[in-house]
């Protein structure tokens, strides 16, 4: 027996509706990767609940590269056929749409922070899954070769620091032997100096010997002839011994 024909029309019970709605959902999906691989077509497929769920499929790893692509065509198509007195109504229209994208956009960022991942089913959080690791990917890729710049540029500060410790420890040495050597002229240029200066005796040591002589005499006659308790002056004890 043939199947009748179904009149289109809707489920009134609620039990029943969201059990058509899931077989249904699950066959149209089921149809559109059908398509997608036998006829090697793009397809995206937007599905909303009467509760707001959303549930999609699409070919790519990502929807919106199949609805950036059907945007740009219908905004072509669109500028093709408006007129130009309706060319206001084509930028309301494309203010829109950017506010669309704004949203969806927002909506991928929520995702990607782990919020509101209650009302994703298990292929959209593997979805988001997918697309986490590949950033990921990307993130530690871009890390691991600032990491290896980093390192290659502290390797060429060390050896530059190296060859200026080099260089300074080699002045080092080299001041410290011309000090040594100074040392040395000095210690050896020191007795002959002494020597020159004992031998240039000045000639007034020589002619100060009478005054010497003299002073010597009269400390002589001083000590044979005690001083008195009048203390004669020594000119008269001079001319008493002459």
């Amino acid at each position: 027996m043939g199947r009748g024909k179904v009149q289109l029309k809707r489920i009134e019970n609620k039990i029943s509706r969201q059990v058509t709605f899931s077989k249904r959902r699950t066959g149209l999906l089921k149809k559109a990767h059908e398509i997608s691989v036998l006829c090697d077509a793009d397809v995206a497929l937007i599905v909303f609940s009467t509760k707001g769920k959303l549930y999609e499929y699409s070919t790519h790893s990502s929807m919106d590269t199949i609805l950036e692509r059907y945007e740009r065509y219908s905004y072509a198509e669109k500028l093709l056929t408006v007129p130009e007195t309706e060319t206001q109504t084509s930028w309301t229209v494309e203010s829109s749409r950017l506010k669309a994208k704004i949203e969806v956009l927002e909506k991928n960022m929520r995702y990607y922070a782990g919020e509101e991942l209650e009302q994703l089913n298990l292929r959209e959080l593997q979805n988001v899954e997918q697309q986490l690791e590949t950033a990921l990917k990307r993130i530690r890729t871009k890390k691991n070769q600032l990491m290896h710049a980093s390192i290659s540029e502290l390797h060429k500060k060390e050896k530059a620091l190296q060859e200026q410790n080099n260089s300074l420890s080699k002045k080092l040495k080299e001041n410290q032997k011309n000090t040594e050597q100074q040392n040395v002229r000095l210690q050896l240029h020191q007795p002959s100096q002494q020597q020159h200066e004992l031998h240039s005796v000045p000639s007034y040591a020589t002619s100060s010997r009478p005054f010497i002589g003299a002073a010597m005499r009269e400390e002589e006659l001083s000590q044979t002839h005690p001083v008195t308790a009048t203390m004669m002056p020594l000119w008269m004890i001079r001319h008493i011994n002459q």
